[in-house]
Parts: C-alpha cells; structure tokens; sequence
C-alpha cells in the first residue's frame, strides 16, 4: 500500500509554503500601515474637534447668564407653543418678536453672529451649536442657539439622542467621537459652559464633516491593497526563482543520480554510478550532496576491499579488521551532526527510544533541555549560510559548555535537545539559569559581530513519577522554551525571533 499512495514533492510544499507567508506578511504589513495612517488621522480630527468645541465654550462662558436664562424662557411651555406654530408657518417673526418682548433678541442675536462667524473662519467645521443638554437619562435635548444658516424657530427644538450617546452624562463626555449617520461622516464633540458659579448651563456642539476623509481612506485602503498584492507578486515570483535555483534543482538532480547508483565488486566510480553533479553551493544541500557522494564512494571502496579479501585469504583477518571500523566509523557518521559534531536527530530518536523503554519498566529521574537559536534567519538572510553556520556551531558550544556531562543533540536547523541525567540533573536549575544569562550577556555584546552574538531560548521538563513516555517532559521543556522566547521579544522587540 505503500507503493500506491500519493506523494507531495518539496517543490510544492515549499511553494505553497512561501505563498502563504508572502501573502499572509504583504496584507498584515498594509493593515497595520493602514489602520495608523487612519488612527492618525482620526487622531488629528478628533483634537481639531475637541479644540473649537472648547475654545467656543470658554466664549460663552461669559454670555453664561443669558443663556441660562434664554433655555428657561426656551423650555416653557409658552414658548414651546409659540416655536411650533412658528415652525409650522415657517414665520421666523413670531419667535424673533416674542425673544425682543422677552429683552433677548440683542445677545441672541450677537450669539448667531458669533457661531456664523466661527465657522466661515475656521476651515472644517460644518456644524456648531449650543445644546441645552439634559441629565444622563434623557432620551432628548434641545437646540439653544444655532447659526444664522438655521431658522430661528430651531431655538427651543427637541431632538433625539444619537444611539452612541444614550446613557451619557454629554458634560463628561470622554473624549470625541466619529459617527456616521443621516448628516454623513462627522467628528463631534460637547464641551460644556458654565455659569460664575460653576453649574454647567449648556454645551457647545462642534461637528466637522469627515465624508471627503473617508471618501479617501476608502480609496487608500483599496490602492493599498493593490499595491500590496503587486509587490506580493513580485517577490513571490523572485523567491520561487531562487527556491528552485538553490533547492528544487539540486534536490531532483541528486534524486535522480542517486538512482543510478548500482555497486558491485571491483567497479570503478563511474561504473558504479557514484554521483557526479556540478553542486558547489556552500550550504545544507551542499554537505548532503557532498555526504551522500562520500557514503557511496565509501561503499564502492568497501566492496572493493571485500573483493581483495576474497583474493588474498592471508590477509583476512586484517582486512574484517578494517572493514569493522569503516562500519563504525559510517555508524557513528550516521549519529552525528556534520556541522556542528553533536548528536543528530536519529541520535536523538535511538535515545529517546532506550529511555521510553526504560520508562515502561520504571520511573527514572532524569530531565530535558529545549534550546531555540534566536534570529538564525536574519543572520542567513543579512550575513549569509556562512555566517549563519558559525552562529549556529557558536550557540551549540555554548550548550555543550553548560552541559558537560549530558548528551546533546541537534534536531533541527535551529533547535537542540539535551538530556539531562547524572551530575547535570542534579544542578540543572543553576546551569539553566546560567545559561539563560550566558546567552543574554552574548546578545548584549556591543561592537560585536551579529553572528558572534549568540543568542537562545531555554526551557527546561522535568520527569514525574506517573510519566510512561518522555514525551511529556519533551513538551514541558518546549513549553517553558516558548515562554522564555516571548520574555526576549518583550525585552528586545517583536524584530527579535
């Protein structure tokens, strides 16, 4: 069944891994750029707003009698008669001759003049009036003084709450908000006026209309999102280039070498198919090109060295001799990391295995380190494989300095394992700790090469008596080694990785 079933070649899972991120990076990168371009801007509007509501409030603060005043004559229910028929008959005469009977008409009339005024000098402002606001549960407040755009009888109009501002004291309001409703985009704030006495009589409206600002955002966001998924196109395209220059290619070209290779006795290299590819690349792909024809070479070697024993029987017990130590020595190749000389991730599996095995028998003290290498990609990205190899092997020396006597492994390009037992269990809180600190001073270095400061997240499993898998202590050390990464983007920013 194995034969049969369906495969997926690393050209495609790394294409679609790079679409994903490129495209994932693109749009978080323009929402980000877009929503401060847009707070910005919201920002700007809402102390613009909260600006002139209050340098109008503290004008009327000195008409603060009048007003006080004009909203008892405005609330009456003589009056409130008298707005409505005027309303009805669209006759502003009937309000201005009942507010000169009342001795008001004058500073009413130099209030409109003054709110007319404010909003031709001031450029934005598209409405601004005086509310005579009620108590946090009213459902209505009523327009006091308006501009001379506005007729007269609009003095004394009740008019229902916005929703937002429902529930709301409008004298402590906290802050201006930005609302559209049936008047389009508008920023508002409510400033209050006060009396000598300090009791507040009214507020202040100011509205500044936002409808060719968002007209605009809208406009950004979608060219942003265009210019986004072009540039997102482009380095998609040149990154799947250079992936399949520097990876896919070499990959199948050995692929395919690597089925010629048919050993036999007293066969040359070439006769045997032993790979002969033009790979010079001084990274992964290149040591396992470099590995794979190596093994081969030594199997074509070993097979002739098999062929002389069976010509040469007196030399048969020196020649098992040394075909047990090129066995060896390809055993222990088989278990060692070639960059940085430690265990591999087989090595790794083969130990794991013995002590989930003796685990099942007993309960064992024993405990794992998780070690991270931080910025392993900036360092490939800025300074190159080779700097980024003697990063690597820098930060394992380190580890292995910590842990003297534990073994330790390399399980990935930038992640290593060190079981603890022994000597090192016995001190592995005061070793961990030291070496989070080695690592952090490391980093710290200043006039230091990028690659010489090393850095790491560590965390660190401990066995229990009910554990039946050291899985278990494998992800709390990986959890604890999480924790520690995100205490160093704290400390370092979200640049650090």
């Amino acid at each position: 069944m194995d034969g049969n079933r369906k495969t997926v070649s690393i050209r495609s899972k790394m294409f679609i891994f790079i679409i994903i991120t490129v495209f994932a990076v693109a749009l978080g990168t323009s929402a980000i750029a877009f929503r401060t371009s847009a707070n910005q801007i919201d920002k700007y509007y809402k102390q613009n707003t909260a600006d002139n509501a209050r340098n109008f409030a503290s004008f009327m603060n000195e008409k603060a009698d009048f007003l006080e005043k004009l909203r008892s004559v405005a609330e009456s229910e003589e009056y409130q008669k008298l707005r409505d028929q005027a309303e009805e008959e669209e006759n502003e005469a009937l309000i201005e001759a009942y507010l000169k009977e009342q001795d008001l008409w004058t500073e009413y009339e130099e209030i409109r003049e003054m709110l007319t005024e404010y909003i031709q000098n001031m450029e934005g402002i598209k409405y601004l009036y005086i509310v005579a606001n009620g108590d946090e549960n009213a459902r209505y407040d009523m327009y006091l003084v308006d501009d001379k755009e506005n007729p007269i009888y609009e003095t004394g109009y009740y008019e229902e709450r916005e929703s937002e501002l429902l529930g709301t004291d409008l004298e402590h309001l906290p802050e201006p908000t930005i609302s559209n409703g049936d008047w389009g985009w508008l920023c508002s704030d409510f400033k209050p006026v006060y009396n000598k006495d300090g009791k507040c009589i009214c507020i202040v409206g100011c509205d500044i209309g936002m409808d060719d600002v968002m007209a605009e955002r809208q406009r950004m966001l979608y060219l942003l999102i265009l210019g986004t998924l072009v540039i997102a196109m482009v380095i998609l395209i040149a990154a799947m280039l250079f992936i399949n220059s520097t990876v896919v290619k070499p990959l199948n070209s050995m692929t395919s070498e690597m089925k010629k290779f048919n050993p036999g006795e007293n066969l040359s290299y070439e006769e045997a198919g032993v790979m002969d590819i033009d790979i010079r690349s001084n990274d992964e792909i290149g040591e396992i090109y470099q590995g794979i024809r190596s093994m081969q070479i030594k199997i074509i070697d070993y097979l002739k060295d098999m062929f002389a024993l069976q010509q040469d029987k007196q030399k048969a017990e020196s020649d098992l001799r040394d075909r047990d130590e090129r066995i060896e020595e390809l055993s222990i190749e088989t278990y060692k990391d070639a960059l940085t000389g430690v265990g591999n991730k087989a090595a790794y599996i083969k130990k794991t295995e013995e002590l989930s095995a003796a685990l099942k028998k007993e309960a064992a003290d024993f405990a794992m380190v998780m070690v991270d290498i931080n910025n392993l990609k900036q360092i490939n990205d800025r300074y190159g494989h080779k700097s980024g190899d003697q990063y690597i092997k820098g930060c394992c020396q380190m580890i292995c300095d910590a842990f003297k006597h534990s073994p330790v492994y390399r399980i990935g390009g930038d992640e290593f394992v060190v079981i603890l037992l022994g000597q090192d269990y016995e001190n592995r809180h005061e070793i961990c700790e030291k070496l989070k600190n080695d690592f952090e001073k490391s980093y710290e270095q200043e006039g230091v090469s990028p690659w010489l400061r090393y850095s790491a997240a560590v965390g660190m499993g401990e066995s229990a008596a009910d554990d039946n898998t050291i899985e278990l202590v494998f992800k709390r050390a990986d959890k604890s080694m999480y924790q520690n990464k995100t205490n160093f983007k704290t400390s370092h920013g979200e640049t650090a990785r």
